[in-house]
């Protein structure tokens, strides 16, 4: 459907020399898993062997019995006419590969026999206790994981057909710290816009780049979202404790539901208290770390100080939550929020909505989410590393001064960081120590 970086890391993956392991793509739901694997499979095999073990029950009890390779390829020929094992011309799709916990644990026979590559895809596979009843066993040291995230911006760009002579001179200007002339700033600023609503989830881009209809938008978006909630029950089937997975259950919704809220304070911090009276965090942190697990949500950790390394100096205890998808944060607003994002009018979301796409963009491209809080009331909104050098990261829904960044930077003797990146409306602009870049640049700091 849409052309998406992960194919670069398949290929890499598919031609690596040596001890080959299976793929293993991990990912929330619905960001195309399922359509990249067998687009690159169909590409670069002759042979191709597909199981979705959501849809085929009778898939799942091949691998009831004993993990001998030339049994159970017999069975999955038996059970799926047409498809032939050819070795070293042959790859074995596990889709949905979290319904099926034997199937994994069959990856290690696969992998020491040799001579057929495996890539599974599952969207609950990084959550604890999932399946534990049936599961035989992770093939540990027999895989290669990867994790696929929904579209960032530049691919959201590549759906829309931007040319790539315009994102080179994007990437050029971000180089050289230059000016974007401003017909290309304008219609980025736009797209930017267009991206924060859409979010990345390529179902929902695709219905918006057929019908440029932003109602059908948000109903994909909300579908998607009732889908996630369906997915937070999944566990209890397995689970022997059925009256604790209700209570755990119950607070994964409440954290879940909570975010939008959560993001509106001024101070952005996530509180227990927003969820109930006496909320405590031991009775929210499995939640947290399910729905952290599932890839819908990102962490972002405060820091005690300003040094490298930075998740050396995070406070376990004082985090901001934000969704892994900017869309679908938005989708979570009242009804007409879309709309005031393309207008500029933000309203009292303003603040969440532009660092929500911000530590998006920085979960995509392999970063680790810090901020820095102070009970003076400093607070700057991302900590990261550039260039091996702390680097302050301003986001400015307006044109405000980011006062916080200025007292940082002139307290050298205290904080130590020579570094602040801006990110606003405005273009690319150098002042000292200070350099202010579009929002649309933040996919280019890698």
């Amino acid at each position: 459907m849409f052309r998406r970086k992960i194919t670069e890391e398949i290929f890499k993956w598919k031609n690596s020399t040596g001890k080959k392991k299976a793929l293993v793509i991990k990912g929330m739901r619905q960001i195309g898993k399922t359509f990249i694997v067998q687009a690159f499979a169909n590409e670069n095999y002759e042979n191709v062997v597909y199981i979705n073990f959501k849809d085929n029950e009778s898939a799942k009890r091949i691998f009831d019995g004993d993990f001998v390779v030339d049994r159970m390829t017999i069975d999955i020929s038996a059970l799926i006419p047409g498809v032939h094992f050819v070795p070293g011309k042959t790859v074995i799709i596990f889709d949905e590969v979290q319904e099926c916990a034997n199937a994994r644990a069959s990856i290690k026979s696969f992998m020491l026999d040799g001579r057929y590559d495996i890539i599974c895809t599952g969207s609950l596979l990084g959550i604890k206790g999932y399946n534990r009843k049936k599961n035989r066993g992770v093939p540990t040291g027999f895989e290669h994981i990867i994790y696929m995230k929904p579209m960032d911006f530049e691919e959201f760009l590549w759906a829309k057909g931007i040319s790539e002579a315009v994102l080179d001179e994007v990437k050029r200007c971000f180089n050289e710290h230059m000016p974007v002339s401003e017909t290309i700033h304008t219609a980025m600023l736009r797209y930017f816009r267009e991206y924060m609503c859409v979010g990345g989830m390529p179902y929902v881009v695709d219905r918006f780049l057929s019908t440029n209809d932003m109602n059908v938008v948000l109903e994909e978006q909300r579908d998607i979202l009732e889908e996630f909630k369906d997915d937070f029950g999944k566990h209890l089937d397995e689970n022997e404790k059925e009256e604790t997975d209700f209570t755990l259950l119950g607070r994964i919704n409440r954290v879940f539901d909570s975010i939008p809220a959560q993001l509106a304070k001024e101070n952005k911090k996530f509180t227990y208290a927003a969820l109930e009276k006496k909320g405590r965090s031991e009775n929210y942190q499995a939640a947290i770390q399910w729905l952290y697990d599932a890839g819908i949500i990102n962490i972002c950790y405060n820091l005690s100080n300003l040094s490298l390394p930075l998740e050396g100096n995070k406070a376990d205890n004082i985090f901001k939550i934000y969704m892994q998808d900017t869309g679908l944060f938005v989708a979570m607003l009242e009804e007409g929020s879309a709309g005031r994002i393309l207008s500029g009018e933000l309203g009292m979301y303003k603040g969440a909505i532009y660092e929500n796409i911000v530590a998006d963009a920085f979960s995509k491209s392999g970063r680790s989410l810090f901020y820095f809080h102070k009970e003076s009331g400093l607070e700057i909104d991302f900590i990261t590393s550039l260039d091996v050098e702390v680097t302050l990261v301003e986001v400015k829904a307006t044109n405000g001064n980011a006062k916080s960044a200025n007292t940082v930077l002139k307290n050298k003797d205290q904080y130590g960081v020579n570094r602040c990146i801006k990110l606003s409306a405005n273009n690319v602009g150098q002042v000292g120590e200070k350099l202010t870049l579009p929002y649309y640049m933040v996919f280019l700091l890698k």
